[in-house]
């Protein structure tokens, strides 16, 4: 019976690395399947920090999952990155690929955003699929604490208001742009991220 599985964790957590690893192990084993990601720092494909990389479909808003299935049939499964920026509309699509077609769906993103709240796609995953499951590798804080905030980083401060996406790394910034600000994320602890704290 297909399963829609929903993986989650923060940044650093190890999310596309599993995704990579799922896909090419299933198609290894001539199973006949698409790697889907959106807003990779990449592009259309799906990075881990440890250099292993793919090319990936990119999911843009308007794009149906559902159809996109069926006109790719037969399919095995799906692996679906940076899943935290789908739409509500394409996390029921999934469901649908799963329930309608009996394609394995494998999905993968952050469960919050930097403000600490659910994303839209995280909150419509966390509703419909048949398992969630934290990803069990547990990035930390500066502190050495486990990190379980994402905090979004302007010019060197944390920041709480502002679009919901805004794609950056978790690399240091080593120089001031020209024009614009410095945008970097930084895994923090909820003591450190509540406090603003980035260490020394």
């Amino acid at each position: 019976m297909a399963t829609l599985r929903f993986s989650f964790g923060t940044m650093g957590s190890g999310k596309s690395t599993l995704a990579l690893q799922i896909h090419h192990n299933l198609a290894s084993r001539q199973l006949y399947g698409l790697l889907l990601t959106k807003l990779d720092r990449e592009g259309a494909q799906v990075t881990s920090r440890l250099g292993v990389a793919a090319d990936a479909m990119e999911v843009t808003p308007e794009l149906d999952l559902y159809a996109l299935a069926l006109e790719r049939w037969p399919l095995h499964y799906l692996v679906c990155d940076e899943a935290q920026f789908y739409t509500p509309a394409q996390c029921d699509q999934l469901a649908r690929v799963v329930d309608d077609l009996g394609i394995d769906v494998y999905a993968f993103g952050l469960i919050t955003d930097f403000r600490g709240e659910l994303f839209d796609g995280t909150k419509r995953l966390l509703e419909v699929a048949d398992e969630r499951t934290p990803i069990q590798v547990e990035a930390r804080c500066w502190c050495g604490a486990r990190a379980t905030h994402n905090a979004r980083v302007v010019n060197g401060e944390v920041v709480r208001e502002g679009e919901t996406v805004v794609v950056g790394d978790t690399a240091e910034a080593t120089a001031l742009p020209l024009f614009g600000d410095v945008v970097r994320y930084e895994l923090l602890c909820r003591r450190h991220y509540r406090a603003g704290e980035l260490g020394s």
